[in-house]
């Protein structure tokens, strides 16, 4: 029997369009509950700060998807008051958060942002432990490297099981799309053959977002959404990956 999972990774831009600059959440919300995601990986989510009208975006996002399983962890804070930073938000339990970090002296603060989740989906016969990471790395060349090595060197990543079902995704700023082949795959990881533009979102060139699966997880597909709400709502497109356990 086979059980299938939603998820969404998006750098959402503190929900400020890519091309108008205008603070609009409804447009977030709309291009992601389009696709009835499960699980959110979200990155550049605002938290108290002044051009997002102080809202708290993981609790704004999480209540207009009725997902109510969610954490957040800051990596930038911001003069004028407030932060932003990574996001999970989950159809499931999170039975446990952490913040890994992943910045470099001199360079703007990077984070991975993990959870567990409990997964039970419907026909499963038992739940699934899913350990998700959500990642945000940085602008140059030599800093995603030396960020992706501390990833894979760090706690609890580096003490999981070859097995256990693990989904690593977010904006790699990989601007070449080959993060992935250098450093995920020889770890063990999958992904879909090739790449995905996702930035910038009018006109994607660059496939600076991924999504990556290790252990008893199959990665069934991976979609650019591209509806002009989409275009509009960041300056990223989103990725929907479709996600297989096997009982």
């Amino acid at each position: 029997m086979k059980s299938r999972l939603r998820l969404v990774t998006y750098n959402v831009h503190k929900c400020i369009g890519g091309l108008d600059r205008r603070y609009a959440p409804h447009r977030v919300y709309a291009a992601i509950e389009a696709h009835e995601p499960d699980i959110l990986l979200l990155q550049e989510v605002d938290d108290g700060a002044a051009r997002s009208n102080q809202d708290r975006q993981v609790d704004l996002l999480g209540d207009l998807l009725g997902l109510r399983h969610r954490a957040w962890f800051p990596n930038v804070t911001l003069r004028g008051g407030g932060a932003y930073g990574n996001a999970i938000i989950s159809r499931f339990p999170l039975t446990e958060s952490n913040n890994i970090d992943l910045t470099i002296a001199g360079r703007k603060r990077r984070s991975v942002l993990h959870a567990r989740c409990r997964v039970r989906l419907p026909h499963a016969t038992h739940s699934r432990t899913v350990h998700l990471f959500d990642l945000h790395l940085g602008l140059s060349a030599a800093e995603r490297r030396r960020q992706l090595e501390r990833f894979l060197a760090s706690l609890p990543f580096a003490r999981l099981h070859h097995r256990t079902p693990i989904v690593v995704a977010g904006d790699f700023n990989d601007v070449w799309g080959t993060l992935g082949t250098q450093f995920l795959v020889p770890a063990g990881f999958r992904s879909i053959a090739g790449t995905i533009a996702t930035f910038p979102a009018y006109a994607p060139v660059r496939p600076l977002d991924a999504v990556y699966v290790r252990g008893d997880v199959v990665l069934e597909g991976l979609v650019r959404p591209r509806s002009s709400t989409a275009r509009q709502a960041s300056d990223h497109l989103p990725l929907v990956a479709d996600l297989r356990f096997d009982d």
